[in-house]
């Protein structure tokens, strides 16, 4: 048993070997830092290849998706709360796929490809990470090519029409000099939703990537990566569901044009108020379709004692969507969408001590560049007059807004200018203290324009007729242009003292400060909004344990954080008055705070057997926020209110996953051994709210979700046959609940029980 649980010891090492974290390869447990790290295998367990489906093993991560580019993504509870993407605002957590950052979380939305690993940090890593990581980052890498030729292939296929294909070739195209890689993954999934309106599926899932990559090392001391990929995804999403209505006010009081009053005076009923019917009724068209695509460079220079690192990349994403905007069979607001145009570049230059040294450093300078070119549509059908204004005279109603549309053009340009370095002293082989600074200059600007496209002639209305059609057009999309802009200077700045306890157990207490770039408010705004938006500032403070213990057969890894954050930046959903429609824009909060704990706990008592948990408590709020936006049901008790002291919407005060994996080896088949294995987990998180106004409506349940895998494979990996199950319960469940003034509640529900069977090879 001692032996095995070496092997397995070894092997688990091997797993958790990071680079992101002080930009030099380390074992994740000597690192001072909050850091999960999922293998290629770990991911491959539970076939969990995007963003929304890893959260379940990362129990600090949340991410909540109403479409790629309308993605929120947490850590400890801060990042972005759950409100739809403002084109003119950064996310707090930063992603990097291959040492590159992306501007936008939509990018990070299609299926990952040839993962080699994952790594969440969590807290703010401004120094090294810079750019708008004020609650963390997301590290993706991928296999680079290999001089031993390689090939993995993965066939899986499934209920709801599911189909996944996924491969990666590698080999030696010039000795040991250039090598190349390939990769592709190609998945089908049809829809889980139900339409009776066009009698479709929806929610379905069409997800092509490629990534191709070049090697070359001319030397030893010199190696060049080449990267270029290119993503497209479809789906015919978001159909909205419905889950409930509300016609009276949380004091008695009837809401005025509620809900059931006009659909009852439009003579229609919905499809379904049970949300986990699966059904959702719209007559408009809706899609969530995008493409990705880029090319980067990294060398990598040994010149002696130091290392020179060059990353240099250009991106591409395109947004095409669609929407219903009423949720509805009635031809009420027939778009309501905003397509993107986004494109990048970004240059990285870093000169690292190498080996280990009295003091080890890194020093350098990062240059972004990013527009996103946007193109809103709102547009209004033949059922709008009726449902937006019965009180007006049908024939100026419907000269107003029956085939009314409005489109608007924005433009947020960013140039962002960093120079950093960090030094870790190394006291004793024992203590070790930390230091960095990063300084950024970074100038954004843009421009916004709304103007009318379409709508009936006026001609045949009275003058006072046409001059109040006219005024509910611009009630309901003002004619505006405007341009706004400013100049930020920020200082980041990390100190953190780590002490060997033990070879295998490292105590550390760290002071970080982050910042977050300020935004721009490019949309339709209150007179009383500015354009601007200010940055944030965050101070965090950290201790930490990291253990190893029992030959390295168990990992016990502990961290508290208190974190403050200074003019929180986040989305505000308000009511005008003059149109009384509901305008989203961004602001800032005064101040939050998120304190909590998070700890990991693994045991691999054999190579043949292995269990994990992981848990976090999380207590995130407003510490000071009085003139928050109301929640509906309160509406005619004014449309502020003081959410001070109230949790931060999208984050659960408790969050744990649970593993287990088995195998047994049976025997042996043409001289290798065969081996039975399995898997199963269990993730759960308890109550949360997503709505910015803390809507009792927009209360979510806590639920629980089990996942297993049983298959059987050769010991070498060489090949691998399994049946899984995902959501074995088939447990219902919300990943949102979005309130409306008038009383309609839809949702987003959680994926059903799914199965499949899987086949993979390597070579």
């Amino acid at each position: 048993m001692q032996d095995d649980a070496a092997s397995a010891s070894t092997v688990l090492d091997a797993a958790i070997v990071v680079t992101a974290s002080r930009r030099r390869e380390e074992n994740i447990q000597d690192v001072p830092i909050a850091i999960t790290a999922l293998s290629a295998e770990a991911l491959e367990r539970r076939g969990d290849y995007t963003l929304s489906q890893i959260q379940h093993q990362v129990p600090t991560l949340q991410v909540f998706s109403f479409n790629p580019r309308n993605t929120n993504i947490n850590i400890r509870g801060l990042g972005s709360n759950v409100a739809l993407t403002n084109d003119g605002l950064e996310n707090g957590v930063g992603i990097y796929i291959d040492n590159v950052y992306y501007g936008r979380v939509g990018q990070s939305q299609f299926d990952l490809v040839d993962l080699q690993q994952i790594e969440v940090l969590r807290g703010p890593q401004g120094t090294l990470f810079g750019k708008n990581t004020t609650s963390g980052a997301i590290n993706i890498t991928s296999r680079a090519p290999s001089f031993d030729p390689e090939f993995s292939g993965e066939a899986t296929i499934g209920d709801y029409g599911y189909h996944q294909v996924r491969g990666s070739i590698s080999a030696p195209l010039i000795g040991d000099s250039v090598a190349f890689r390939l990769s592709v993954a190609d998945t089908h999934r049809d829809g889980f939703l139900y339409n009776p309106t066009k009698n479709t599926r929806a929610q379905d899932y069409d997800n092509f990537s490629i990534r191709g990559q070049l090697l070359v090392k001319p030397s030893e001391d010199l190696s060049i990566r080449l990267i270029g990929d290119f993503s497209r995804q479809k789906q015919n999403h978001i159909l909205n569901v419905f889950a409930g209505v509300f016609d009276k006010y949380d004091n008695g009081a009837t809401i005025p044009e509620n809900f059931t009053a006009r659909t009852t005076r439009a003579g229609y009923t919905p499809a379904s108020l049970n949300p986990f019917d699966r059904i959702g009724d719209s007559d408009s068209p809706y899609q969530s379709n995008m493409d990705g695509y880029g090319v980067s460079g990294q060398v990598d220079w040994k010149l002696d004692k130091v290392a020179l690192t060059s990353i240099t990349s250009y991106r591409w994403w395109d947004w095409n969507p669609a929407n219903d905007g009423d949720s509805t069979a009635l031809p009420i607001v027939t778009k309501a969408q905003q397509s993107n145009r986004q494109r990048q570049f970004s240059q990285e230059l870093r000169l690292a001590s190498t080996g280990k040294n009295t003091v080890d450093w890194v020093i350098g300078g990062y240059y972004f560049w990013q527009i996103i070119r946007g193109y809103g549509k709102v547009g209004y059908g033949s059922a709008a007059p009726n449902w937006f204004l019965p009180t007006v005279p049908a024939v100026v109603a419907n000269a107003a807004l029956n085939g009314f549309e409005s489109n608007s053009t924005s433009n947020p340009e960013t140039k962002s200018l960093a120079v950093f370095g960090q030094a870790t002293w190394n006291i004793t082989p024992e203590l070790s203290l930390t230091g960095g600074l990063r300084y950024t200059h970074e100038k954004k600007q843009g421009t916004f324009e709304q103007f009318h496209v379409n709508g009936a002639s006026l001609a045949g209305l009275t003058p006072i007729q046409a001059a109040t059609a006219l005024g509910i057009r611009n009630q309901y999309a003002p004619i505006t242009s405007y341009t706004t802009g400013f100049t930020d200077n920020s200082l980041s700045g990390l100190i953190s003292l780590g002490y060997k306890v033990t070879p295998d157990v490292l105590v550390y207490g760290s002071y970080s400060r982050g910042n977050k770039s300020g935004g721009l408010n490019l949309t339709q705004l209150p007179a009383w909004v500015r354009p601007e938006v200010d940055p944030e500032t965050v101070n965090n403070f950290e201790v930490g344990l990291k253990s190893q213990l029992f030959n390295r057969s168990v990992t016990f890894n502990l961290a508290g954080y208190w974190t403050e954050i200074n003019d929180y930046q986040t989305a505000i959903l308000e009511l005008d008055n003059t149109s009384g429609r509901f305008i989203q824009y961004i602001a800032n909060i005064p101040k939050v705070r998120s304190r909590g704990i998070d700890a990991d706990l693994s045991w691999a008592p054999s190579k043949f057997l292995n269990f994990s948990a992981s848990a976090a408590y999380t207590d995130a709020k407003y510490v000071k926020y009085t003139n928050a936006p109301q929640a509906p049901e309160n509406l005619n008790l004014g449309a502020v209110q003081n959410l001070t002291g109230k949790t931060l919407p999208g984050v659960p005060k408790f969050t744990y996953t649970l593993a287990a994996d088995v195998a047994q080896p049976i025997g042996d088949w043409q001289g290798r051994s065969i081996e039975l294995y399995g898997h199963a987990d269990y993730s759960h998180r308890s109550s949360f709210n997503t709505s910015s106004s803390n809507s009792r409506y927009a209360d979510v349940p806590g639920y629980g979700l089990v996942n297993a895998r049983i298959g059987i494979r050769d010991a070498d990996a060489r090949w691998d046959l399994s049946v899984w199950v995902k959501n074995l319960t088939d447990k219902n469940y919300f990943q949102t609940l979005s309130p409306a003034a008038q009383g309609s509640i839809t949702a987003l529900v959680g994926d059903p029980r799914t199965w499949g069977v899987t086949l993979r090879t390597k070579l």
